[in-house]
């Protein structure tokens, strides 16, 4: 395998860049996170920020491996196809799954505690 001192400056500033970015990226969908109130709310900023986040150090990857190898290195990419199919269907599933508990909880507390 070949060492990591063998990357050219240009790339290793890339590289660099793009880690940072999507580090950064991450960073700010999971402040999101703690600072919204509501399920509704929390659930969407860590959602765009994982999804960018992964996209960027997956590019980052790519552009490092690929110099290094002296070839094309594209695995990352299925990565990033299955990050960014996913994570929205999650983000459905959840949603949905909370709009049907939160439905529910408050047919039950209109018809009261007997049930009528």
């Amino acid at each position: 395998m070949n060492s990591i001192e063998h990357l050219p400056p240009w790339a290793a500033a890339l590289t660099a860049f793009l880690l940072l970015v999507g580090a950064a990226a991450t960073l700010v969908g999971s402040l999101g996170l703690l600072r919204f109130g509501t399920f509704y709310e929390r659930v969407h900023a860590p959602t765009l920020g994982t999804t960018l986040g992964t996209v960027f150090i997956a590019a980052a990857s790519i552009v490092c491996f690929s110099v290094l190898q002296s070839r094309p290195v594209l695995h990352e990419i299925l990565i990033i196809g299955l990050g960014v199919v996913t994570t929205p269907i999650a983000l459905t599933v959840l949603v949905g799954a909370a709009r049907f508990r939160d439905t529910a909880e408050r047919s039950a507390q209109v018809r009261g505690p007997e049930g009528n």
